[in-house]
């Protein structure tokens, strides 16, 4: 089986899944085979589904204002990032009020084997991690103030990669209201600009 044999089997595993009868979606992904950078998010929200790509509404917006300051476009970008999340589908409303959902540590373990699985077919060179929750996934530490604005070398699944955190890009954060945090964030994409997959991948 090639490559790209492989990675086809598992885009239809994936999005076969019904694994969290607690969820409110189905699994969302910008799947790239051979990127040799993803992307991970949170999860995607209500309207990713219908959109067919994550990061398609607001929060995408923002984000891929980000992106803009390293040149690249958003089409660029995602024609050429695998852009995933720790959780894939929807999680539903948060019954308190206040926006989405967290994903559950059930659903986000029951998705850990697509995650791992990618990882595992990709073997990526860059991962750019967006959020806490993907950000204690990956970085083991979720304090914005303490991985943003650093290059983080890890591994998972037996490969071996390096991470960038950004903070979640929702309107509803406030954590870039510090002036400090903005300079963080621009040391970050300025580490992703400067990386050699970044250069390979849109030089």
């Amino acid at each position: 089986m090639t490559a790209s044999d492989a990675f086809a089997r598992h885009l239809r595993r994936l999005f076969a899944c019904r694994d969290c009868s607690s969820v409110e979606g189905r699994p969302v992904t910008g799947a790239v085979p051979g990127a040799k950078i993803m992307l991970v998010g949170q999860a995607p929200g209500p309207r990713e589904e219908d959109a067919g790509r994550p990061f398609a509404w607001t929060a995408g917006r923002r984000l891929f204002e980000w992106v803009e300051r390293l040149g690249v476009s958003e089409e660029e970008f995602r024609a050429r990032v695998h852009i995933c999340a720790v959780a894939r589908c929807f999680p539903g409303r948060d019954p308190k009020g206040g926006g989405d959902r967290l994903p559950s540590n059930e659903e986000i373990t029951n998705c850990a084997k697509h995650l791992d699985r990618e990882i595992e077919l990709l073997s990526p060179l860059l991962v750019i991690i967006v959020g806490t929750l993907a950000a204690a996934r990956f970085i083991g530490n979720s304090s914005l103030v303490d991985v943003v604005g650093r290059l983080h070398q890890t591994a998972r699944e037996g490969r071996k990669f390096d991470a960038a955190v950004l903070p979640h890009p929702s309107g509803r954060s406030t954590w870039l209201n510090s002036e400090n945090n903005r300079a963080l964030l621009g040391r970050s994409l300025d580490l992703i600009a400067g990386h050699e997959a970044f250069r390979a991948t849109f030089g």
